[in-house]
């Protein structure tokens, strides 16, 4: 197939060279030094978001935010000026579900077809095609993105139309979050408490508390390495989502305001870069 692909990140770049190296064709826009190999493994460099759209079946689009996904799809030379006749947009990116329904419309209304397809797993997931992906959508467009998909991930649903994705994956980030939370907590109780954090942790990973969160990143608090598989800003902007979509639903969630100010907290201290499994360090380092 022949794919545009734009947002070529940390997650975006592996995704495209999985694609690249399952056959499609990619027209990517962005290149940079460290996606040059993309180059080198076929891809075609674009000028713009509408000429990495031009000719193709379907645009690909994994970016950081809902502004990046308006300007890509709505911009002066973007996306939509771009596309083709009945081609498809799959937006990867989290973001408002709200916004995206919004977004749909106007694929629709420049004659081309959308879902919204966000992903968990972070980089290993990406790296290696296993991400978990959630899809909106209509059934049809959903099944001619599914070949694709397939590519990237090893666990994909469809949970129902334009920004059911988006809507189920800001649930997903307000679990992983709170769970964040929790493991930083026991964590640092437990080396208040005199005990050996790693084995606190291996001792629970087979017990009612047992969970991936606690396996990888419970594992990344007691080593103290917080390298970023997923970067804490980001996932501080997908619990924006979850608060604004609270809003709008009208539906408190006082465990997420309490991360999201934890979250706040750990952004002051200039570490946005870092995982998000460094909220403990603002339980161990500077403890309240």
């Amino acid at each position: 197939m022949r794919i545009g692909f734009i947002g070529l990140g940390v997650m975006g770049a592996p995704m495209a060279q999985n694609l690249l190296d399952a056959g499609h064709e990619l027209s990517i826009h962005r290149v940079t030094d460290r996606t040059r190999h993309l180059v080198d493994a076929g891809a075609v460099p674009a000028e713009s978001a509408a000429a990495a759209a031009s000719g193709a079946e379907a645009v690909v689009l994994m970016l950081p935010d809902t502004p990046d996904v308006e300007s890509v799809l709505l911009g002066e030379d973007g996306v939509l000026s771009g596309l083709a006749d009945g081609a498809l947009v799959i937006d990867m990116s989290s973001i408002s579900p709200v916004r995206t329904e919004q977004l749909a419309a106007a694929v629709r209304e420049a004659g081309g077809h959308s879902v919204d397809a966000p992903v968990s797993g972070g980089e290993v997931g990406a790296r290696e095609g296993t991400l978990t992906i959630f899809v909106g959508g209509a059934d049809a467009d959903v099944a001619r993105a599914m070949p694709l998909l397939e590519v990237l991930g090893a666990r994909i649903t469809h949970m129902g139309p334009a920004g059911s994705g988006q809507a189920t994956k800001v649930v997903n980030q307000v679990i992983v979050g709170l769970t964040i939370e929790a493991v930083a907590e026991g964590l640092a109780l437990a080396e208040a408490s005199g005990l050996d954090g790693e084995r606190v942790r291996a001792a629970l990973d087979g017990g009612f508390a047992s969970s991936r969160i606690l396996e990888l990143h419970g594992r990344r608090m007691t080593e103290r390495a917080f390298d970023p598989g997923f970067r804490l800003r980001l996932h501080r902007k997908d619990l924006r989502l979850a608060q604004d979509s609270a809003a709008h639903r009208g539906v408190a969630l006082p465990g997420t305001e309490a991360v999201a100010a934890q979250m706040d907290a750990a952004l002051a201290r200039h570490w946005e870069e870092l995982d998000h499994s460094a909220l403990f360090r603002l339980l161990v380092e500077e403890p309240r």
